[in-house]
C-alpha cells in the first residue's frame, strides 16, 4: 500500500525517526516481518466464505447445505470455510446443541449433519463446481469427553488438583491441551485431507498453539496436498511459514467505532500504515464485517455498523486483503444466531446478494484487488475532507478500481483534485461508462459510495 497524501509525508518522518530510535537502542529491537508461505495458486483472487451447517436450512445437514452449493457458486464464492463438523461433548455440554468447538472425535462426523459419506459427496460437489473447501480445526481444546480424555490423559493440562481444566474459564464445557498432543493432532489433521481431498484449515485460536506445532502440521500437510491454512489469529509470526492468512480483526473494529462515531477515516490512514510495518506484502488478511462470532456474541452487522452496513461491505471488499461473506449475510441477515441452539437462517430476498456478485466478480477478474503480491497496492486519494471521505485507487498490470467512501452520517460536499484519478472507467454499480479527469466536484451523500474500474 502507497499513500500519495501530504500528510503522510511526516508521518512516516516521524515512524522512520521512531524506527532509528529503537536500532539504536539495546533494549528496544524492530522485528522485520517475513513470509516463506508459498500460497496455492487458486487463492489468488479468491473470496471465502463461512458456512454454519446447523442454522443453513431446516434440515442441518451436509446433504441439504449441498443443494445451496451453485447458488454460492453464482455469487463468486471460492473458498468454502465449514464450521467444526465433529461430533459436539456432550459432558458439561453448553445448551441443547452445544457448541460445534467443543470437539469430541477429531475423526469423526457430528451425526447432526449426517455420514462421513455425506461429507466426501459434499466436498466433492464443491470441487465439481471449482470450489474449494477449508474445515474448522479446534488445535487448542477439547470435550471434556473426547476419546483421548480415556486413552491419552497426558494429552491435557491439569489444574494443582490433578484435573482436567478449561484454558479459560468461561470456556467450561471445554479442557485444554498440551504438547504431548501434537502428534495425535498432526494425524488427524493428515486424516481429513488424504481421507476427503479437503484443501486446508481455518484454525481456532491459533494463537493459544506454539507456532511451532503450525510449522510442524504445515509442512506435514503440504506432502499431501499444498493445502490452505486460515489462523483465527493476527500476530504476522503465523504467516512466516504455517498460514496464508490471519485476520484483520483490528479492521472490523476501527469499521465498528467509525460508525458510533468514535474514529474517522483518518483512523484508518493510521491503521495501514501500521499493516505496511507489521505484515509482508505476500501476507493474506482477511477483511470482514461479521462472522460467527461476531453475529452471535457481538451483535449483528445491522447493529453494529447502522446505517453503515453497505458502505462497509463494498469497503472490505475493494481495500488489499481477501473478503469474507458469513452465512445469512448476502441475505441481510437482521438476527444473532443462536450458538448452541438450533436457529436457522431467515433467507430472504437482499440487494446484498447483487452486491457481492458484483464486488466478487470484480475481485476474480481485476488484477488490482487480488491478494498479497498479486493484487495492486492502495494509493490515497487526496480530498477536501480527509477525516470523513475514504478515496483510493488500487492499480495492477493496467488494471484499476477507484473508489470513493463517505464514511460519516453527513452528506459532503466533495472536492478532488489528484491526477491518479484521471482515465476511463465503468462504474461498478450504476452500469455505466464515465470518463475522470483529475478534478472531481460533486455532493456524496451520507454512507455512500462509488466504484470505478477499468
Amino acid at each position: 500500500m502507497q499513500f500519495k497524501n501530504p500528510k503522510w509525508n511526516t508521518f512516516f518522518i516521524i515512524v522512520f525517526a521512531v524506527l532509528i530510535g529503537c536500532q539504536s537502542s539495546a533494549t528496544k529491537q524492530v522485528e522485520i516481518p517475513v513470509s516463506n508461505v508459498k500460497h496455492p495458486d487458486w487463492t489468488k483472487n479468491a473470496t471465502i466464505y463461512e458456512a454454519n451447517i446447523r442454522q443453513y436450512t431446516e434440515a442441518g445437514t451436509f446433504n441439504a447445505f449441498a443443494e445451496e452449493l451453485p447458488k454460492l457458486k453464482e455469487m463468486g464464492v471460492d473458498i468454502i470455510w465449514l464450521m467444526p463438523i465433529h461430533p459436539v461433548g456432550e459432558l458439561n455440554r453448553k445448551g441443547t446443541l452445544g457448541s460445534y468447538y467443543s470437539v469430541k472425535d477429531y475423526k469423526g462426523v457430528n451425526p447432526e449433519f449426517g455420514t462421513l459419506e455425506d461429507f466426501k459427496n459434499l466436498v466433492d460437489k464443491t470441487h465439481e463446481l471449482g470450489m474449494f473447501v477449508i474445515i474448522d480445526w479446534v488445535a487448542n481444546h477439547t470435550s471434556w469427553d473426547n476419546e483421548w480424555t480415556k486413552t491419552n490423559p497426558e494429552y491435557f493440562t491439569k489444574d494443582d488438583n490433578g484435573n482436567f481444566a478449561p484454558p479459560v474459564e468461561d470456556w467450561s464445557d471445554v479442557i485444554y491441551e498440551n504438547k504431548e498432543v501434537w502428534p495425535a493432532m498432526i494425524d488427524a489433521l493428515e486424516y481429513w485431507v488424504k481421507e476427503c481431498n479437503i484443501d486446508g484449515y481455518r484454525c481456532d485460536v491459533a494463537s493459544m498453539v506454539p507456532v511451532e506445532f503450525w510449522d510442524e502440521a504445515r509442512i506435514a500437510l503440504n506432502k499431501s496436498k499444498h493445502v490452505f491454512m486460515l489462523a483465527e489469529a493476527s500476530e504476522q509470526h503465523l504467516q512466516k511459514n504455517a498460514f496464508d492468512m490471519t485476520y484483520s480483526w483490528q479492521l472490523k473494529d476501527i469499521m465498528n467505532e467509525i460508525a458510533e462515531g468514535k474514529k474517522c477515516a483518518l483512523d484508518l490512514d493510521e491503521f495501514f500504515a501500521k499493516e505496511l510495518q507489521e505484515y509482508t506484502k505476500n501476507d493474506y488478511r482477511m477483511t470482514f464485517t461479521t462472522n460467527h462470532d461476531e453475529n452471535s456474541w457481538n451483535g449483528t452487522v445491522f447493529e453494529r455498523l447502522g446505517e453503515g452496513v453497505e458502505t462497509f461491505a463494498v469497503f472490505s471488499n475493494i481495500i488489499p486483503g481477501m473478503p469474507l461473506v458469513y452465512s445469512g449475510q448476502e441475505a441481510g441477515n437482521t438476527k444473532r444466531l443462536e450458538f448452541f441452539e438450533k436457529d436457522p437462517i431467515q433467507w430472504k430476498d437482499s440487494k446484498f446478494r447483487e452486491i457481492f456478485t458484483k464486488l466478487f466478480k470484480l475481485k476474480h477478474e481485476n488484477k488490482a484487488l487480488w491478494n498479497g503480491t498479486f493484487g495492486g497496492e492502495m494509493l490515497r486519494v487526496n480530498t477536501n475532507d480527509d477525516k470523513n471521505i475514504f478515496a483510493v485507487v488500487r492499480e495492477k498490470d493496467n488494471n484499476k478500481v477507484f473508489a470513493i467512501f463517505n464514511l460519516s452520517g453527513n452528506d459532503i460536499d466533495l472536492e478532488i483534485n489528484d491526477p491518479n484519478i484521471a482515465g476511463d472507467y465503468q462504474s461498478l454499480f450504476e452500469n455505466k461508462d464515465i470518463t475522470l479527469g483529475h478534478k472531481i466536484s460533486k455532493k456524496i451523500l451520507a454512507w455512500d459510495y462509488e466504484v470505478f474500474y477499468k
